[in-house]
C-alpha cells in the first residue's frame, strides 16, 4: 500500500477547493481519520485501485475494498495540491493532499488519491459519546487490561459487531465466551447503515446500550462503517477494523481471511431451556423443553403487530427501545411511492387513495404529486437524467421526513430510473419508516391515447426531447410491492387494490367498500 508524506501548508488549505463526498466516501473518510483503517492514512493510489480491481487484493496487504474518492469534473484544477472535504452541511471536516488525480472514464469524473488530515471542527457527528478513535479505544483497554500508561491491552479482548439489537441469546453467547477467555468485551456498532428492518441508527445504538447493561462493563464503539456487498471483502474489512481497535478475539460468523486480524470464534447454537430459564448449547437441551431463538422475521412480525417481545428472549429494556423505534405499522410512517409512464394513471390513483385515507382520518397524509413538486419544489430542473434523479431525491427526502413522524407520504412522479427509486426507499428506511412501491404498468399505447397534456404527440413530432417511453428509457421496477394496470381497472378498483394491500399488511384499518 502506497504511503505519502504530508507537505501541505496553511496557504494551500486556504486556497483549496471544497467538495462534499457521497455518504460512503464520507464514512470511509471518518474511518480513515479515526485510525480504523490502519495502516491506510488516505484515499488509495491509482496503483492500489488497479490492483484491487484486477485481483480484489493488494500484493503486500491482502484483501481490501477500494477506499476511494471520486469528484466531478471541474472540482479540481489539474495541478491542485489540496482538496477540502465537507460534511452534508458544508462544514469542513478534512483535507486531502492531492498526490494523484486521474480520470475514471465515467462522465468526466476524477479519482483523487492522497493522505487525509482532520480539518475544521469535525462537523456535527452523531454518537459523540461512543465515537472512539482506534488509539482512544486502545488506551481505554490498556487502562483496564494493561499498566494504564502503555496504551496496550495485556489480556484478551472479545469483539462483537452489534449491527442489530442484542437479545438474550447473543448476551448469553457473549457472557459465556468472555468467561471462557477471561476477556474484556468490546461492542462495535456500525452506524452508517440502518439496522435490520430499517432500524434507525440512533435507535440501534440505544438498543445496544440497553442490552450492554447486562454485560460486565463492555466498551461500546460507534463506527461509521458501511457494509460491503461482497461478504468476503466485508468480513476481511471488519477483521481489520477489529484489529485496529485492539480486539484479539472476534465472535462472528462472517467469512474472514485466515491469518489476518483477530482470532475468529464461531457462536454456538443455543436454545432456551424452559425448565430453569437458562440459555444452553442446543445439544444440551431436550427438544421438548427447548425454545429456539426468534428469527429476525418473527421479531419484525411481533413489532409490526404491536406485540411485546417475550421476556424469555429479549430483556425488557431492549424490548422497550425496539417498541419505541418500531411502533406497530398502524402508527409507523410509510412512504407510498407510485411510479409509471406519463398518462399511466398513477396520479389519479394516488389522489383517490389519498382522499379515501383522509376521509377515514386515521393517518396524516402528505401528497407529493409529480407536477406540483416540479412547480413548488423542483422549479428550474430540466429532464436530463441528472435533473430527474435530483427531483426524485428531493421528493424522497420530503417524503421520508413526513413519514419519520408517523404520517403516510404518497408520491407519484414518473421516476423512470431504478437507482433513484432505490434512493427514495433507502431514505424512508433510514428515517425509520416503511416503503411501498406501486408500479402503474399501463401500456404506453394506452398512455398515448390518453395524452392529456399532449406530450407524446409533441415528442413524436420532434418538438420536445427527453420524453420517457419515447426517446428516454423507463426502467421497469423489479422490486414493486404492487403492480396495477389502469387499462384494465377503473380508478376505484385500482385504488381499492392499493388500500387492500395496505390494510392486509396492517398499515391502515380495512376501508369499508
Amino acid at each position: 500500500m502506497d504511503r505519502f508524506d504530508w507537505v501541505l501548508t496553511e496557504q494551500d488549505l486556504l486556497t483549496a477547493s471544497a467538495y462534499t463526498p457521497d455518504p460512503v466516501e464520507l464514512s470511509d473518510l471518518q474511518m480513515i481519520l479515526s485510525g480504523a483503517y490502519a495502516p491506510l492514512d488516505g484515499f488509495m493510489s491509482r496503483a492500489d485501485c488497479e490492483a484491487i480491481e484486477r485481483t480484489g487484493r493488494l500484493a503486500k496487504d491482502g484483501v481490501w475494498p477500494p477506499i476511494t474518492l471520486t469528484v466531478p469534473e471541474g472540482v479540481l484544477d489539474p495541478g491542485a495540491k489540496a482538496l477540502l472535504l465537507t460534511d452534508q452541511e458544508g462544514a469542513p471536516v478534512a483535507a486531502v493532499q492531492v498526490a494523484e488525480q486521474w480520470p475514471t472514464g465515467r462522465g468526466g469524473a476524477i479519482r483523487v488519491a492522497g493522505p487525509v488530515r482532520a480539518y475544521g471542527d469535525g462537523g456535527h457527528l452523531p454518537f459523540r459519546r461512543y465515537r472512539l478513535s482506534a488509539p482512544e479505544a486502545r488506551q481505554r483497554l490498556g487502562s483496564v487490561l494493561g499498566d494504564g500508561t502503555s496504551g496496550r491491552a495485556q489480556g484478551r479482548v472479545l469483539g462483537f459487531y452489534a449491527d442489530r439489537p442484542l437479545h438474550r441469546p447473543q448476551l448469553a453467547q457473549l457472557l459465556h465466551t468472555a468467561r471462557q477467555l477471561t476477556a474484556q468485551i468490546v461492542l462495535l456498532v456500525p452506524v452508517a447503515d440502518p439496522g435490520p428492518g430499517g432500524l434507525e441508527q440512533h435507535a440501534l445504538l440505544r438498543c445496544v446500550a440497553a442490552a450492554a447493561e447486562r454485560l460486565p462493563d463492555p466498551l461500546i464503539v460507534a463506527l461509521p462503517l458501511h457494509r460491503r456487498d461482497d461478504e468476503i471483502v466485508d468480513g476481511a474489512l471488519r477483521a481489520r477494523v477489529a484489529e485496529a481497535y485492539g480486539i484479539t478475539h472476534l465472535l462472528s460468523t462472517a467469512d474472514t481471511i485466515a491469518g489476518r486480524g483477530p482470532r475468529v470464534l464461531v457462536p454456538r447454537a443455543l436454545a432456551y431451556d424452559t425448565r430453569d430459564g437458562q440459555w444452553r448449547d442446543r445439544n444440551d437441551v431436550t427438544a421438548r423443553f427447548a425454545r429456539l431463538p426468534l428469527t429476525s422475521e418473527e421479531i419484525s412480525e411481533l413489532l409490526d403487530e404491536g406485540e411485546t417481545l417475550p421476556e424469555w428472549h429479549t430483556p425488557p429494556a431492549v424490548a422497550r427501545e425496539l417498541a419505541r423505534a418500531r411502533p406497530p405499522r398502524q402508527r409507523r410512517g410509510l412512504v407510498l411511492f407510485f411510479t409509471g409512464l406519463s398518462g399511466s394513471g398513477k396520479s389519479t390513483v394516488a389522489h383517490a387513495v389519498a382522499e379515501t385515507l383522509r376521509e377515514t382520518g386515521e393517518r396524516t397524509i402528505t401528497l407529493l404529486d409529480g407536477d406540483v413538486v416540479r412547480r413548488e419544489l423542483s422549479k428550474g430542473l430540466g429532464f436530463t437524467k441528472t435533473d430527474r434523479d435530483l427531483n426524485i431525491r428531493r421528493i424522497g427526502w420530503v417524503a421520508a421526513e413526513a413519514a419519520r413522524h408517523g404520517g403516510i407520504a404518497i408520491c407519484c412522479p414518473i421516476a423512470p430510473y431504478h437507482e433513484a427509486r432505490a434512493t427514495a426507499r433507502t431514505m424512508a428506511r433510514t428515517a425509520g419508516a416503511d416503503f411501498v412501491l406501486v408500479h402503474v404498468s399501463t401500456p404506453i399505447e394506452v398512455c398515448e391515447q390518453r395524452d392529456r397534456k399532449g406530450l407524446y404527440a409533441k415528442a413524436r413530432a420532434g418538438l420536445i426531447t427527453g420524453m420517457t417511453g419515447v426517446d428516454d428509457p423507463y426502467e421497469v421496477p423489479a422490486d414493486a410491492e404492487i403492480t396495477i394496470d389502469t387499462s384494465r381497472l377503473t380508478v376505484d378498483e385500482a385504488a381499492g387494490l392499493v388500500l387492500d394491500y395496505l390494510a392486509e399488511h396492517n398499515w391502515i384499518m380495512q376501508v369499508a367498500g
